[in-house]
């Protein structure tokens, strides 16, 4: 557990502390390579980083990563009124704001000072569209250049058509790095680098699928926080490894019978990016009700393609065409019928008595569909939804009481649904 899982007063776990190390760690290693002139990227979240490791001397920082770091450690709302203060709109996702008022103001009231100024953009349709127009703005103002990796939506299993373009851009990616850097690519790199998160992956799903256990070792708090090195550190050696930590302490909190929430009574599910400013409250105030969210359909997707839950694994071959293939794992570039596959996938694993759709004021295209998705979960599967409002990095845009308020009816229709003296499942 991170700082902000842990139960009041109790202390970190290993793997909590190993995290907090991983990142800090992370953010000084940008500083310091920068300043040793190696070759810098910025990425979008959606982007396999994995294929800049074969060249040398090539660092990657994630934006979207530093921003919810910052509204996690309460610097979001600073910061973001660094980018309003010159004119950019609150309207505008949070983590924009968050990145563009700490680099175009003071990176001083960032917890990890900014990053460090980049020599390539490289964003991804697959995420969201506002990030190409966000790494514009540098690309305007800085003169950097900007690559876009443009992903086809996502509608059914990915064809062949569509592999072929997405693996004909990373090509030019790889063409672009390599005259900007003087290197040649290695793939060889690249195949251990894709060999490394692949194992990863292993743990990481093995970790999630806990959750099924009754009471659930884990939450969906806990993937929250640890997704952080899948996002920032791909490919390496001690993801792995930290991954491999995080699954220990979870089967060891079985064996223990160390739960987070002992008197769990209600399992639910999250839809939609974590509320990182809430982590820690939240987690606290749905515990004193029996309640936790014991998954996110956010961290769920990591590791699998097109609405699957088990995880897609790199074959060892063609790393360029693997990475091509894991481009369909995000769940923002679904259609309506795999964003319902993806949730039904998790009800029938891991067993869930209630959904929370969270609509994101910061991200539109994660939202759009959860109407619709509510009124099929309770038609296809019986099980009570609600829709609260959030926004992922923004305290300004949640109002804990109402959403609370929200979450006390879904309760209550878990308990109607239930009967008198029903009992879901044996503690």
């Amino acid at each position: 557990m991170t700082e902000n899982e842990k139960r009041p007063g109790a202390p970190k776990s290993r793997a909590g502390q190993n995290l907090t190390a991983l990142i800090m760690n992370h953010y000084a290693m940008l500083h310091d390579a920068a300043k040793d002139k190696q070759f810098v990227v910025w990425a979008s979240i959606s982007v396999p980083t994995e294929i800049f490791k074969g060249f040398e001397n090539v660092i990657v920082a994630i934006p979207e990563n530093h921003a919810a770091m910052s509204a996690a450690k309460n610097a979001g709302v600073p910061l973001a009124q660094q980018a309003e203060a010159i004119g950019f709109s609150m309207d505008l996702c949070s983590y924009a704001r968050i990145d563009l008022g700490t680099e175009l103001g003071d990176p001083k009231a960032s917890p990890a000072g900014g990053l460090p100024r980049p020599d390539l953009l490289v964003s991804d349709t697959n995420n969201c569209s506002l990030l190409i127009k966000w790494f514009d703005i540098y690309h305007r103002l800085w003169g950097v250049p900007h690559f876009v990796i443009d992903v086809p939506f996502c509608y059914e299993e990915q064809k062949e058509t569509d592999r072929e373009w997405i693996v004909g851009q990373l090509r030019e990616l790889v063409t672009l790095v390599g005259s900007m850097t003087g290197q040649a690519f290695n793939p060889d790199k690249v195949k251990k680098a894709l060999a490394r998160t692949n194992e990863a992956l292993v743990h990481w799903k093995a970790f999630l699928a806990l959750a099924a256990h009754r009471p659930s070792p884990i939450t969906a708090f806990d993937t929250f926080a640890h997704m952080a090195p899948f996002v920032v550190s791909r490919g390496e050696k001690q993801t792995a490894l930290h991954y491999k930590m995080l699954l220990g302490e979870a089967r060891a909190r079985i064996d223990a019978g160390d739960y987070p929430v002992q008197n769990e009574r209600y399992r639910l599910l999250w839809d939609n990016i974590a509320p990182w400013h809430q982590l820690r409250a939240m987690k606290a105030r749905l515990a004193a009700s029996g309640a936790n969210l014991v998954h996110a359909t956010y961290t769920s997707c990591i590791g699998t393609v097109e609405g699957g839950y088990a995880h897609y694994p790199y074959d060892g071959r063609d790393p360029l065409l693997y990475m091509a293939r894991v481009q369909n794992f995000s769940v923002c570039p679904y259609g309506l019928r795999l964003r319902f596959k993806a949730m039904a996938e998790i009800i029938g694993h891991v067993g869930i008595d209630g959904v929370v759709f969270a609509s994101n004021r910061s991200c539109k295209v994660y939202s759009i569909m959860q109407m619709d998705l509510q009124r099929l979960i309770e038609e296809k599967h019986g099980i009570p939804t609600i829709l609260i409002d959030v926004d992922h990095a923004d305290v300004r845009k949640y109002d804990e009481e109402s959403v609370f308020l929200r979450i006390e009816a879904l309760i209550e229709r878990i308990d109607q649904n239930r009967g008198p003296g029903a009992r879901p499942y044996r503690c």
